[in-house]
């Protein structure tokens, strides 16, 4: 075991290395080290104070201006109360029965604070900070500390607050920054002007200027973009040393009949990613490629006509989707497409056909039996369903393609179980209708081709989008509904989105099983960004239950108004939706269960309900429901939240572009990216610290090309054993399971 890798307890003690570990998840020397500063504050650069989140830890470097000790009324005790300043903002400290901190929090000093952002009488507060005063007449170790640099202010704790975290790495740095290894081959740090390693991490944590900061995060850029595209690399070399059965259509097969009974022409777009997968399909290794688009651009289509190519050549396809609504839809939307083609073998089927069957949890005994015997036999060319299409029960004669619909619903496990079910590898063709800006792509799927659908095809109709503010205006939200009705009274058909089912059981946020919550939260789609987190007094979310009771007594009475959510019986959920792809139900009211992959072109209006509860990406996945036909579309985003607040800004944004890429752009940036790829790789903590995915193209792809030749000269990294080393510090064994295997 390397010095690095000594467990935290010989640097700091138990008790601080228990907290370090239960807080902030650091356990070993090279954690500490690798725990890089959120940001840096000088003497006299004052934290503004308006920028806080509520709920959020912070630490702010301000000015004390005015201390008040305030004796409880009635009984025992006081509170004493401090305002600190950055000049124009004002935060309040509170101490509870502390008075004798007056001696030292005086008027005038300056100090660093730290504790969780709350609000009392409509007044940001933080209870019982620690603090750490940096005025040298105060006689702090602190201030001696951070005299003349830049003072460094880490991700923190309330057990463990950046000023404590600093005394921690300070320790380490004396002891071990000799022990430091160089994972970046000489050649490569010469070639791109990168300084050491060891001094890197010195003047991340110890800089004493702006230059000594952006030296040591180009060298930790790197190390972060080259570890990480040397991980995919070797997953590219190890996927193209695989053998699979190529799989070509033949001439005059089921593809060709299938293409010569389109009422329409490809788009470019389709012609060209079809050919890729087409080209791919056709080698002896399997294809690992992903296909991305913007919604509506036609990828079920893109992917239909692959599975079919593999049918031509003699194999099976399956199309995993992540819920039964989903997959019912797909299955329906396929037979649709395919007619007699979808009825091989059977009375009135084409000669050409295939079966196409779905696997659901929820079938009956019967349908479930027929179905796995249809896929066993072969007599199933194409396979539709959910996780059931996992379960060990389920065999087929030769799978040769896998498509996985919204790759990011489903875990590594469930994704290896389905691939395993070929002799040899099948090829996989991920789809995703979120879409991925390029370095994104690169960093997250960078093991994956990848093909991009940005056209949309003839006969779509512009989407035009508008917030609706509530609060602000309320005679616009009952515009809304009267532009409802107009639409109903035109043939079309409305959705009305809201962030919650409404039929829970009492505090079923709080005490339930956290498995069920998640299973929940798959089943409806519902990854709905903070929830609440903008203030401690903010109303629940909107419900689908309480919003169709009122809509259908209110401002639609008269129209046919349906519910559809998660938590419906699967045969329900299905009837609901045939009900209303066939016309006769006027409005769905529903969660994001509608989210991607529902189609219904008669559809031309969605009122989504406290949109501002909803992610950036997620509202124009919804959108993406309407406009599918030759009416126009209109999306309205309802909210309560005021001009000019953040929330406000990210609705803005989506009314005011129908460009998913710059939507996708705008949504990581407001999210912590970190998370994303953490969730992406692996579902653990994200190893990116300091590469920004979005602003850092150049190296990203810079490193791809050195990682790339790097592992051609040397696939088992033996000439590099510091690389290696780096490469099993960020592969931790979930890591490890997701290269190996996607």
């Amino acid at each position: 075991m390397g010095a690095l890798d000594e467990p935290l307890t010989k640097l700091v003690g138990d008790r601080t290395a228990k907290v370090l570990a239960d807080s902030l998840k650091l356990r070993t020397v090279g954690d500490l080290l690798h725990h890089y500063p959120r940001r840096y504050v000088e003497r006299g650069q004052l934290t503004s104070l308006d920028e806080l989140e509520i709920d959020e830890h912070v630490t702010v470097l301000a000015r004390i201006e005015k201390v008040t000790l305030i004796p409880f009324r009635g009984r025992k005790g006081d509170r004493l109360e401090v305002v600190v300043t950055d000049g124009r903002s004002r935060l309040s400290l509170v101490f509870f029965n502390q008075g004798w901190r007056q001696k030292e929090l005086k008027a005038g000093a300056q100090g660093l604070f730290a504790g969780k952002v709350g609000v009392f009488n409509r007044t940001r507060q933080l209870v019982s900070p620690d603090y750490q005063l940096l005025d040298e007449d105060a006689g702090s170790d602190a201030a001696r500390q951070f005299a003349g640099r830049l003072i460094p202010v880490y991700g923190a704790s309330a057990q463990m607050p950046s000023w404590k975290l600093s005394i921690c790495i300070e320790t380490a740095l004396t002891k071990h920054l000799g022990d430091v290894g160089e994972p970046l081959p000489a050649e490569l740090r010469e070639r791109h002007d990168l300084i050491p390693l060891p001094e890197a991490l010195e003047l991340i944590h110890r800089p004493r200027s702006q230059a000594d900061r952006e030296r040591a995060q180009s060298r930790l850029r790197w190390d972060e973009a080259f570890v990480l595209q040397v991980a995919l690399a070797q997953r590219r070399a190890a996927d193209s040393a695989l053998p699979a059965k190529p799989r070509k259509a033949r001439e005059g097969g089921l593809l060709d009949a299938f293409d010569a009974r389109l009422p329409f022409t490809l788009t470019e777009g389709q012609r060209k990613v079809s050919a890729e997968i087409a080209a791919d399909l056709a080698t002896e290794h399997p294809m690992h490629r992903l296909l991305q688009g913007e919604v509506g651009s036609g990828k079920t289509l893109v992917a239909l006509r692959a599975m079919l190519a593999v049918v031509d050549a003699g194999g099976q396809a399956v199309l995993l989707a992540p819920t039964e609504v989903l997959a019912q839809q797909h299955h329906r939307s396929i037979v649709e497409m395919m007619g007699d083609l979808a009825e091989g073998g059977m009375l009135g089927g084409s000669d050409l056909g295939t079966q196409v069957v779905l696997l659901t949890g929820s079938m009956g005994v019967p349908a479930r039996r027929q179905a796995l015997l249809d896929m066993a036999c072969g007599d199933a060319g194409i396979a539709i369903g959910t996780h059931a299409l996992i379960e060990d029960k389920v065999q087929f004669q030769d799978l040769g393609l896998v498509v996985v619909d919204e790759q990011h619903r489903f875990g590594v496990e469930q994704r290896d179980a389905l691939r395993a079910k070929g002799d040899q590898p099948p090829h996989l063709l991920v789809m995703t209708a979120t879409p991925i800006p390029r370095t994104v792509a690169m960093t997250v799927f960078g093991d994956l081709e990848t093909s991009v659908l940005d056209q949309l095809p003839a006969g779509r109709s512009p989407i035009s989008t508008h917030v609706v503010p509530a609060l602000e205006k309320p005679n616009f939200l009952t515009r809304a509904w009267e532009r409802v009705r107009e639409e109903v009274a035109k043939g079309h058909q409305a959705y009305v989105v809201c962030p919650r089912i409404g039929d829970e059981e009492p505090a079923a946020t709080s005490k339930a099983d956290p498995k069920k919550k998640r299973k929940a939260a798959e089943e409806d789609f519902e990854d709905i960004a903070d929830l609440g987190a903008a203030s401690d007094e903010r109303r629940p979310p909107l419900s689908v239950v309480e919003t169709a009771e009122k809509l259908a007594k209110g401002p639609l009475s008269g129209l046919r108004v349906e519910i559809l959510h998660g938590r419906l019986a699967p045969e329900a959920k299905d009837e609901v939706m045939r009900r209303f792809a066939a016309g006769e139900a006027d409005v769905l009211v529903a969660t994001t269960v509608i989210e991607v992959g529902v189609n219904v072109p008669n559809s031309t209006a969605m009122v989504i309900m406290d949109a501002d509860r909803f992610g950036v990406s997620q509202l124009h996945q919804l959108r993406g429901r309407v406009g599918r036909g030759s009416a126009a579309g209109l999306c309205l985003l309802v909210s309560d939240m005021p001009g000019g607040s953040a929330a406000r800004a990210r609705l803005d944004a989506v009314a005011g572009t129908l460009d998913g890429f710059e939507l996708s752009r705008i949504d990581l940036e407001q999210r912590r990216e970190g998370d994303v790829l953490g969730q992406a790789q692996s579902g653990v903590k994200s190893s990116l610290k300091v590469l920004s995915v979005l602003e850092d193209e150049e190296v990203i792809l810079t490193a791809r090309t050195e990682a790339t030749r790097l592992v051609a000269e040397d696939p088992d990294l033996t000439a590099h054993p510091e690389l290696r080393t780096a490469l099993e510090s960020l592969l931790d064994e979930d890591r490890a399971a997701y290269m190996e295997k996607g």
